[in-house]
């Protein structure tokens, strides 16, 4: 659950005597040019604008949802790019950032539809269930929406519905028919990539966004692909060294347990050949040519 936590900071009068004349004469009235602030003091101050708030999403995860995101958290909630791509170490707090995103789009558009999928269903419902607990932040009493396991709806008509992108015998069939305000991918490197596939039709007839988030998985499936050869793409990067609430310590001992390789690619945003792979990716696709015909057509 997100705790509220009062940023204010007490202001002091002014101290310092101030000279009148012995026969002082009644002062003019007067009208603030902005009544609100005659009203406001550092004891009482004045309301939060809510169209401020819902107009920068930062502010309004800030102020509403109870989150305070940092610098590039705060980034990628303000971005208005219609395709977004983080590639981030672990524990930065990717799914908490993905979950803002998804309520303040659906806060803020009145019926519209934000899917999250997931590697597993398990990932959504919790990414969902972070969703929930802003939502009640807002005032509202989460529930789902009669149709599918994982799902909020929220009182102007807007849902967010959780997925799995787990593989299986024909698995894009099963998340085909909907229609799309914003689609997130969450750990995007580890999900298949025929659902991937599926997915991004439901964005042709609504003019969706699609943000994908994840910690490089090797140097395949369409998350490296787009990082590497995408275009259109807002592309951020976030490693560890760059995360205020990941100590210089922490990382050391994870150097130290998971050997340089692995470290790049949990920590530093760096995509690392598989353990297993006889040959290095970019030897392979180097070796491609689209030319010559294949055997077996």
């Amino acid at each position: 659950m997100f705790e509220w936590i009062d940023d204010s900071i007490g202001v002091h009068p002014d101290t310092a005597p101030v000279l009148c004349p012995a026969n002082p004469s009644p002062p003019a009235p007067s009208t603030p040019a902005n009544p609100q602030a005659a009203e406001s003091s550092p004891e009482n101050p004045p309301e939060p604008d809510p169209a401020q708030e819902e107009e920068d999403p930062a502010e309004f995860a800030r102020l509403r949802l109870g989150f305070h995101p940092d610098e590039t958290q705060s980034r990628v909630l303000r971005s208005d790019a219609p395709r977004g791509i983080l590639n981030c170490t672990r524990q930065w707090g990717k799914s908490t950032v993905a979950a803002a995103k998804a309520v303040h789009r659906a806060h803020t558009r009145p019926g519209s539809l934000v899917l999250v999928a997931s590697p597993s269903e398990r990932q959504s419902g919790e990414l969902v269930r972070k969703a929930s607990a802003m939502v009640r932040a807002l005032g509202q009493e989460p529930r789902g929406d009669g149709i599918n396991t994982v799902s909020l709806l929220l009182q102007n008509g807007s849902r967010i519905v959780g997925i799995p992108g787990q593989p299986g015998p024909r698995s894009g069939d099963r998340v085909r028919g909907f229609a799309v305000s914003l689609l997130i991918l969450d750990e995007a490197a580890f999900m298949d990539e025929e659902i991937y596939h599926a997915l991004r039709p439901m964005l042709a007839a609504t003019g969706g966004d699609l943000w994908m988030f994840s910690t490089p998985n090797g140097k395949q499936g369409f998350f490296h692909h787009t990082w590497v050869y995408g275009t259109g793409w807002e592309k951020i990067a976030v490693p560890a060294t760059a995360c205020p609430r990941i100590s210089a310590a922490f990382l050391e001992d994870e150097r130290d347990a998971l050997g340089p390789v692995k470290f790049l690619q949990e920590y530093m945003c760096e995509f690392t050949e598989r353990d297993d792979a006889l040959f290095d990716q970019l030897l392979i696709e180097e070796a491609m040519d689209d030319t010559i015909p294949p055997l077996f057509p």
